[in-house]
């Protein structure tokens, strides 16, 4: 579906951006444009790509009139620029609104004046019953994406819903590593957490996936493993040669949860079995044809999506950080 079609992806320099232009890149478009704020970003991405169907457009979400010159011409968006980091937007939530909201709707207008056959929002688990500003402004941001659908446009809206990618900026893994490789310890903000991991190659997956088969209103989610982020640190650990790492309990951040969820119960009376690696998530809004179109798939049972559930025991942590390329 993507052969010689223009592709627009926001934020596009980061690591879901790498893995997405690497996937689409064989998918054969006819041009990628990967639309960020980051100059030294783009320059270091162009040299490590090297491929002329890759274009970059220096531009910020928050700037309408330059989104709107970015989407000319172009098929699909990716939508995945955002602020994403839960101390930063707790600190500086008027920025964090600013991206994440105005951005979102900047993006939408942008899509429906240039005629974007498909536009794909990237969310995480952190809108599903959000406590933090961060999940506040994602879950407007998939409100304000899903909603799009009703207006006049033949452009069709989607998100997608992610957990902790592995490996990717910021990465719990790589801070763990570090801490471990210097300090022979690490800092855990509770010793009770848990969270939902998946691959970067599995998001993307799940990224592609949505764009082929959704038909607009829809929110993706994946199923993925969880973990007590303890149990990692010591896998991590053990990995390392360092057996019994020293955990220092830090104290749970402003905003921060124990469990995270990628559904809630509200969502869970509209929640299908898309396949038997994915659930799709239908809106309350009456979206023309989109209750009908999922009208035969099979209702999810439980009430929410927590990531307190069927957690990993340590030799399947480890198998995923091997799968990852994390640990040998």
């Amino acid at each position: 579906m993507f052969r010689n079609k223009r592709i627009l992806v926001t934020g596009g320099t980061g690591s879901w951006g790498y893995e997405l232009v690497t996937q689409l890149l064989s998918r054969e478009p006819q041009e990628i444009v990967v639309y960020s704020r980051s100059e030294s970003s783009q320059v270091s991405m162009q040299r490590a790509f090297d491929d002329d169907r890759l274009s970059f457009v220096i531009g910020d979400v928050r700037d309408r009139e330059a989104l709107t010159i970015a989407c000319e011409g172009i098929d699909y968006v990716f939508h995945l620029a955002a602020l994403k980091h839960v101390p930063v937007c707790e600190e500086q939530p008027y920025e964090a609104l600013k991206t994440n909201v105005e951005g979102t709707e900047n993006l939408i207008h942008a899509a429906i004046e240039n005629n974007v056959e498909k536009v794909i929002n990237v969310s995480t688990d952190k809108a599903a019953n959000p406590s933090n500003f961060y999940g506040m402004t994602k879950a407007i941001g998939e409100k304000l994406t899903i909603h799009a659908n009703l207006l006049k446009t033949n452009t069709k809206f989607m998100c997608v819903r992610g957990g902790n990618v592995l490996g990717t900026n910021g990465s719990v893994i790589h801070l763990f590593k570090k801490q471990i490789r210097e300090k022979g310890q690490v800092g855990i903000t509770h010793r009770d957490m848990t969270r939902f991991f998946l691959t970067l190659e599995e998001a993307i997956g799940l990224l592609l996936r949505a764009t082929k088969e959704g038909i607009g209103g829809e929110t993706f989610v994946m199923h993925m493993p969880t973990c007590r982020i303890i149990d990692l640190a010591e896998v991590l650990g053990e990995a390392m040669g360092v057996k019994n790492v020293k955990t220092i309990e830090l104290g749970i951040r402003p905003g921060e949860k124990i469990h995270e969820i990628l559904f809630s119960e509200f969502e869970s009376v509209s929640t299908y079995h898309f396949d038997q690696e994915n659930y799709v998530v239908l809106p309350p809004l009456d979206i023309p044809g989109l209750k009908r179109h999922y009208s035969g798939y099979t209702p999810v049972a439980m009430g929410s999506y927590s990531s307190s559930e069927n957690l990993m025991n340590k030799e399947q942590i480890r198998q995923m950080l091997v799968k990852g390329g994390f640990i040998s």
